[in-house]
């Protein structure tokens, strides 16, 4: 059995998006190849792409802010927002190309022979590895999230206030790609046959989407009312 997994591991590349990593593409060709007929990029690598996106949005209301005299006693946030925003910019694209490593994975598995019980054993090993796998990938996302949310959230009344509308994009995106990656943890669940792992993972992804909702709908709420917040005590 593990001579069948290690196969059918070494027949997917680490790097299994076939023209090179995501990020390293343009906007256009992403799009074309996430409308197309090929198995990836799919919803778990969108879903990490959206939350790339309100990353840098993060980043860019927290550049926009820096040396402003009017934002100037929170400075150190705006250095930490541009530091994570670009971090997790980096982070969700890196997620995007390890959703689709993990769904070429499952896909392989999907492929194993089932002539012989012990090639039914082998194939049901590795369905659950790469199931397992493709649940982590993105339940990652959904956790990746909660730090976007939050950053936006923290910008919220601290930083320039002609950009404040962006923090309301950046939550919006952390809250799509959230609820698209927590969709793609769920679907993959009762292929790992782990019914503990199940349980315990749908109310990880439970309680993370509960904060990013939160979050999500603070910084709505503060954006609407415009209000100067005092600087963060650190």
């Amino acid at each position: 059995v593990r001579d069948r997994i290690a196969t059918y591991n070494r027949g997917v590349p680490d790097d299994a998006t076939p023209n090179g990593r995501f990020g390293d593409l343009t906007v256009t060709a992403f799009v074309d190849r996430l409308a197309s007929a090929e198995p990836v990029p799919g919803g778990g690598s969108a879903s990490a792409i959206a939350g790339s996106l309100g990353s840098a949005l993060v980043a860019m209301v927290a550049s926009l802010s820096q040396g402003r005299p009017k934002y100037a006693e929170h400075e150190a946030l705006h250095t930490r927002a541009i530091e994570r925003g670009r971090a997790l910019a980096a982070r969700f694209l890196d997620l995007a190309d390890e959703d689709s490593v993990a769904y070429g994975h499952y896909a392989a598995a999907m492929k194993l022979p089932r002539d012989t019980a012990e090639q039914v054993a082998a194939r049901t090993a590795a369905l659950s590895a790469a199931a397992r796998a493709a649940a982590d990938v993105p339940l990652r996302t959904v956790e990746a999230c909660v730090d976007l949310v939050a950053t936006a959230e923290e910008l919220v009344g601290r930083s320039n206030k002609n950009a404040s509308s962006d923090l309301n994009v950046a939550a919006m995106l952390a809250e799509a790609a959230a609820r698209g990656a927590a969709e793609n943890v769920i679907v993959n669940l009762p292929s790992v046959g782990d019914e503990e792992y199940a349980a315990q993972t749908t109310i990880r992804v439970k309680t993370l989407l509960d904060t990013v909702e939160t979050l999500a709908m603070q910084t709505r709420e503060g954006v609407l009312q415009g209000t100067a917040r005092e600087p963060l005590a650190r």
